[in-house]
């Protein structure tokens, strides 16, 4: 994976970090070994610091791969609060639920096993948290059950839509194979930051985020 950000200015920032769990630090070099994508360090201090200020107890995940992200959120939020995630890869899903034994999280994390688009038409309620790393191209498709489901005042995170810097080219200085996941994710940018119910900035940051409240 690439950065947006000067690897340096990264690596500055990074060293700064507290540090997480040892399970946590464990699964994160278990899961950049196996070269799974999970979330980068710096943008783990991100979502520490926003769950700090937000406090909130219903969480929900969209994309959980081997469970790395939503074991560190569980791990910031107060008691009481519960984490909802959903995975559509039968590896990861089996490998998720064992991060979550070992964490100790099983009844803090609720994992839901199917593509997110057919899942999240089975939600009911709100959320007051709502973190989306999943497949990119999918992001504007479920957007309408998204903002269903995010509460007044809550906050959306989505994360990776820089796409490495692709994001910015013309569309043919794109790669053919690469196309339809770009122009989806221009889609969602332009959706995500004029809706009239949302409040949104892009943020430099890992490989890019939105990061929203609903008004």
């Amino acid at each position: 994976m690439q950065d947006i950000v000067n690897e340096n200015i990264v690596s500055f920032i990074n060293s700064f970090d507290k540090g997480d769990s040892a399970l946590c630090r464990t699964i994160e070099n278990e899961a950049r070994e196996a070269l799974v994508p999970i979330i980068r360090r710096e943008m783990g201090a991100f979502l520490k610091t926003l769950l700090a200020i937000k406090k909130p107890e219903r969480l929900l995940e969209i994309g959980t791969a081997v469970g790395y992200s939503a074991i560190l959120m569980s791990e910031n939020i107060d008691s009481g609060a519960h984490i909802t995630t959903v995975e559509n890869y039968a590896p990861r899903i089996s490998a998720a639920k064992e991060n979550f034994r070992r964490a100790g999280k099983e009844d803090v994390i609720t994992l839901l096993e199917g593509d997110a688009a057919k899942v999240l038409k089975n939600l009911s309620g709100e959320y007051d948290f709502i973190f989306m790393d999943a497949a990119k191209a999918q992001y504007i498709a479920i957007f309408p059950d998204i903002m269903r489901l995010l509460a007044r005042g809550g906050i959306l995170v989505t994360d990776n839509v820089l796409q490495e810097g692709e994001i910015t080219k013309p569309r043919f200085g794109v790669t053919r194979r690469n196309r339809t996941i770009y122009e989806r994710m221009r889609e969602y940018l332009y959706e995500v930051t004029h809706c009239d119910g949302l409040q949104t900035s892009i943020v430099p940051i890992g490989d890019g985020i939105t990061l929203s409240v609903k008004l």
